[in-house]
This record gives structure tokens, C-alpha cells and sequence, in this order.
């Protein structure tokens, strides 16, 4: 798989998970990782100083951020949903960026009317967001890996 993908949260809770969500995205591929709507402080939880291997990217509002998604970049919204595609099931787009919501109050309807994906794993709770970042990360990884040996 080609292409290039980045990952973030829409008003994350708790900033200890994006250093651990920096981390896996550095490790797994990312081009980039974002936050939006809250701002990023340096965690211990970045063991790898992920800042120096990809750039984060900070939106004020979803808005900020929808308009400056890139160019025939597919968004695909991670959440506990009904209407979601199981993550065994997705397809990961060539290029796209995930969205994750903060555990406590997930992705809002008026987001993931916009999405143009939408993907859950398994599980009838939410997993901690940096967790589940790195699940749909490494579901890519593999998915891309297992692809390559066709």
C-alpha cells in the first residue's frame, strides 16, 4: 500500500495519550499525527521523542481541520457505532487520516456526518484512545504487510 495516512483526536482528554499515540504513529507508519481542539503538552509517555520523526498538527476546531484535510484524502472516523464497518472487515484507504474521539465523549454526529468512513473495534466499551489508535494503525501495518506477500 502506497499513499501516506495520519492520525488524531478530536478534543482529547487526557494528553498522556497522545505522547503514547505519537509513539505508535511514529513507529507504525504515520505521516503525521493532529489534535483538535486542545492543544499538546511534551509527555513521558513519547519515550522515542516522536517529535523529531513526524510532524503534529494542531486544529482549533473540526472545522480548521476539515478544511485543510488534503487533497483526495479520505477521513475515517473510529468509533463505537452501529453503522460502522468492523476493523477485520475495512479496507484502509491509500491515503486518509483516522479520527479518533476522547474516550469520554467520542466523535459528536455532526463529525462523522462527514467521515467518509467509519470503523469500530471490537468490543461493546471503548478502549483508552491511544490504545485504540494503535490497534486501526496496526490493523493498516498487517493488512499493508499481508498485501505485499500476494
Amino acid at each position: 500500500m502506497t499513499g501516506y495516512f495520519g492520525i488524531g483526536i478530536f478534543m482529547p482528554k487526557n494528553e498522556t495519550n497522545m505522547g503514547t499515540l505519537w509513539r505508535s504513529a511514529a513507529i507504525l507508519g504515520a505521516s503525521f499525527i493532529f489534535t483538535i481542539g486542545k492543544r499538546y503538552k511534551k509527555q513521558s509517555t513519547d519515550t522515542n521523542k516522536s517529535w523529531t520523526e513526524i510532524p503534529l498538527y494542531h486544529y482549533t476546531d473540526f472545522e480548521d481541520f476539515f478544511r485543510h484535510l488534503p487533497y483526495s484524502c479520505q477521513l475515517v472516523a473510529v468509533e463505537l457505532d452501529g453503522k460502522a464497518v468492523p476493523v477485520e472487515q475495512f479496507r484502509h484507504p491509500e491515503r486518509c487520516v483516522y479520527l479518533l474521539g476522547a474516550e469520554d465523549h467520542g466523535l459528536p454526529p455532526t463529525v462523522l456526518a462527514k467521515c467518509h468512513h467509519l470503523v469500530q473495534l471490537p468490543g461493546e466499551t471503548s478502549l483508552n484512545v491511544a490504545s485504540a489508535g494503535t490497534v486501526v494503525l496496526y490493523d493498516r501495518h498487517l493488512k499493508s504487510a499481508l498485501a505485499k506477500q500476494l
